[in-house]
């Protein structure tokens, strides 16, 4: 039944034979001798011997996963035909050299990726790695960007010319990405359902910094993003559904397929975590030792079995992966696995159990009687007092002061059910003055103590955050009033002058008033008094008099402050600053007397961002605009302005987080009865005063990670 195997040997065999056998393979002009790799310095140095200079320059291209360099070398052979050679070392794993035609190829198998360059020299062709990863370095933070002559050139950056999407053959997408140069460093990696690719230290024109949708291809690709992420260019390709990727750059371009993976219904579905090669199996009562062999044939394990196991089974499975068949097989006989290697020890559940309990006892004891040792770090960005109350399971921030040693099991330790990281025979000491950490330790604790203080003893990412209040008015007011009064001249002989003894109808004596009758003038705006026009109408016959004053007064002001805070902080870090006023106010204490308090009338900025994996940023914001008001008998009072919310904004992005618009409009008239209503000649009766205020209040917040300069070196 188990046949899989040979098919593809003898398949293999056949291929090559005819490979080796074909004319093309017999006509070669050049012909590769051996390949060798060394590592000099920080660079791996893989050399391909050859019988004579090459005619033709290679032709080399990688994929990302996984990590490999091919070189096609055309019109040359290689004697052995194939052949495998392994290094182990820490960027090189091993090489592939085999002749297909008329053409050898050389495939580097690397641990991760890796910028590269070839040489030619002599009859040498020369590949030269870099083992160091591409390093990064903080930059200084800065409130505005430098001087154009100390930035560096645009043009000495590497770019992203074109991203490109086509559909492939079984509904593949291919995404293709036009470098400038081809010494960009790439790395790629799934996040949840979307493969991201980072090209490191390149930069991306603003026409492509946009989503692409790509649903009308119908492919697994349902859209792209690119944009710019810490200083480097980002692609965000979002497949749905079941799918399969691969990428390999040939010279600039760098180019991902995602493809369907698709599932034959006539076979059976491999369960969660199983992919192992799938077999068939069909036994009537076999002996489960003899069952046992069948797998070790199949996957080549060396497999050890307990006395304890016994038993027949009958069991038919029909192409299902080993792995999958195996944990079938043990379970139906209460049976266990523990892998070591390629050896694979099969043993009862219990008895599995009962061993492991009994070296997990044994290593407690040992552990009890391995002798003590101490061991000095360093923290460069960590304060030692906080690194100690973490290892102890406190919480940091508080308590008391640290610098003592403090036996984990004795006082000052952990709180029950906290985890520590020590022992109980562990004790350590926190030096803030030099910001050191002693720690004293059995060996393997002193190494996950090494561990975790290179995981959190780095440098911490900075925000800088900008935020613009802006309070626009529009204030618009007019009045309008009159005065209206009347005279007559009394009768009976003149004395003196015949214009002296005048009597107004609205008063008793013979002294003239002055007062009108009608007394409904404008008032003042903003202490500006309205002006005004009179005139007085005479008729000596009847020796009336008619007084009319008209006054008027039209404001109209517009009006913008800008309030623009910003800070600098790292990532997480709360921080805050404020200018303004404070005010001095009397409180009551709680023996009667009185006593001088002060309440802020300021312009405050408080804000904890969060750098989010996607490189956006996710701001806690309280902004206050609070100013001096009208005075009061208790005091001035504070007109206050408050805006406190959550908000996600891209790096570099401004977003609007609250807004407050209210508009003011009134209009008032004062008028005497009846007269007042009179049609035209009512406004002689009357005043009126309109006003139209408009107010708009906007709060703009802007954050930009501090990024990080890439070297490419």
């Amino acid at each position: 039944m188990i046949t899989a195997r040979w098919v593809r040997t003898l398949a293999g065999a056949s291929a090559m034979a005819l490979m080796l056998a074909s004319p093309a393979a017999l006509a070669q002009n050049n012909q590769l001798r051996q390949v060798d790799a060394n590592v000099v310095g920080e660079q791996t140095v893989f050399t391909v011997d050859l019988k004579s200079p090459l005619a033709q320059k290679p032709v080399d291209f990688t994929t990302q996963n996984p990590s490999k360099i091919a070189i096609d070398f055309f019109d040359t052979g290689f004697a052995a035909g194939r052949a495998q050679y392994e290094y182990a070392g820490k960027l090189l794993k091993s090489a592939n050299v085999m002749q297909i035609g008329d053409r050898t190829r050389v495939v580097l198998n690397l641990s991760r990726t890796a910028t590269y360059r070839t040489e030619m020299r002599g009859t040498q062709f020369v590949v030269l790695m870099d083992n160091v990863a591409q390093s990064v370095a903080a930059a200084a933070p800065t409130f505005a960007p430098a001087p154009a002559a100390l930035q560096p050139a645009a043009a000495n950056r590497a770019a992203v010319r074109n991203i490109d999407f086509r559909r492939g053959a079984d509904n593949a997408a291919r995404v293709v990405v036009d470098l400038s140069s081809r010494d960009t460093g790439i790395n790629i990696q799934q996040q949840g359902q979307n493969l991201v690719v980072d090209f490191m230290g390149t930069t991306l024109p603003p026409d492509l910094r946009r989503r692409f949708d790509v649903t009308d291809f119908g492919t697994p690709v349902q859209g792209m993003r690119a944009n710019d992420a810490n200083g480097s260019a980002r692609l965000v390709i979002e497949p749905r559904g079941n799918w399969e990727y691969s990428s390999y750059q040939t010279d600039n371009q760098f180019v991902v397929e995602v493809r369907p993976v698709k599932e034959d219904p006539n076979k059976l579905i491999a369960g969660q975590g199983y992919r192992g090669e799938r077999l068939s199996l069909n036994f009537q009562n076999i002996d489960i030792r003899s069952l046992l062999q069948v797998f070790a044939d199949f996957t080549n394990l060396n497999i050890i079995t307990s006395d304890t196991v016994q038993g027949n089974l009958t069991l038919r499975l029909k192409d299902v992966p080993w792995d999958q068949a195996l944990q079938i097989v043990l379970d139906s006989k209460g049976l266990a696995s523990r892998r070591n290697g390629n050896v694979l020890w099969v043993a009862p559940k219990a008895e599995l159990a009962t061993k492991e309990k009994l070296e997990l006892e044994s290593l407690q004891q040992i552990n009890e009687l391995e002798p003590i040792r101490s061991q000095v770090f360093q923290l460069n960005y960590q304060r030692a007092e906080d690194v100690r109350r973490m290892l102890l399971g406190l919480p940091t921030g508080g308590g008391a002061g640290g610098g003592g040693a403090v036996p984990v099991g004795g006082a000052g330790g952990a709180a029950a059910g906290v985890t520590r990281m020590l022992s109980k025979r562990g004790s350590l000491t926190a030096d803030p003055r030099t910001n050191q950490l002693f720690v004293s330790d059995i060996g393997s604790k002193l190494e996950e103590v090494q561990g975790f203080l290179q995981k959190i003893d780095i440098p911490v990412r900075q925000v800088i955050i900008e935020a613009r209040i802006v309070e626009a008015s529009d204030t618009f007011s007019r009045n309008l009033g009159v005065k209206l009064g009347f005279a007559s001249r009394r009768s009976g002989s003149a004395v003196g002058n015949s214009y002296e003894n005048v009597a107004s109808p609205f008063t008793a004596d013979t002294v003239w008033t002055n007062a009108p009758a009608v007394s409904l003038p404008a008032a003042a705006i903003n202490g500006t008094n309205p002006a005004s026009v009179a005139f007085s109408i005479f008729n000596a016959g009847a020796g009336r008099f008619l007084d009319l004053e008209i006054s008027a007064l039209e404001a109209d002001g517009k009006g913008k402050i800008i309030s623009s805070p910003r800070v600098v902080t790292a990532n997480n870090i709360k921080a805050l600053i404020e200018q303004g006023t404070e005010l001095p106010y009397q409180s009551a204490t709680s023996s009667g007397a009185t006593s001088i308090q002060f309440r802020k009338a300021n312009l405050k900025l408080e804000v904890t961002p969060q750098i989010t994996p996607e490189g956006n940023v996710l701001l806690d914001v309280d902004v206050n605009k609070d100013s001096v008001g009208i005075q009061t008998v208790n005091g001035f009072a504070i007109d206050t302005k408050h805006v406190q919310t959550q908000v996600l904004v891209d790096n570099g992005g401004t977003v609007v987080i609250g807004g407050i618009y209210s508009q003011d409009e009134s209009t008032n008239v004062n008028k005497v009865p009846l007269l007042g209503d009179i049609p035209v000649l009512g406004n002689l009766f009357k005043n009126n005063a309109k006003v139209n205020n408009r107010t708009e209040l906007l709060v703009f917040l802007t954050p930009r990670i501090l990024n990080d300069s890439v070297s490419l070196k």
